[in-house]
């Protein structure tokens, strides 16, 4: 897998972790736990995807 493909890639899950974040904080009676998980998947592609942009 190129670095383009996998970069693409950590943008489309932590896309997906956002929708699915928002559904849950949407939800009536949310799942705090769900959302401090979805929270810290978020973090680590985001922290993943700055690694990858370093020069």
């Amino acid at each position: 897998m190129s670095l383009d493909e996998k970069i693409g890639s950590l943008k489309a899950k932590h896309k997906a972790l956002e929708e699915a974040l928002e559904d849950e904080i949407n939800r009536p009676y949310a799942n705090e736990i769900e959302i401090a998980s979805l929270k810290k998947q978020k973090l680590r592609i985001k922290d993943e995807l700055a690694t990858l942009d370093r020069p």
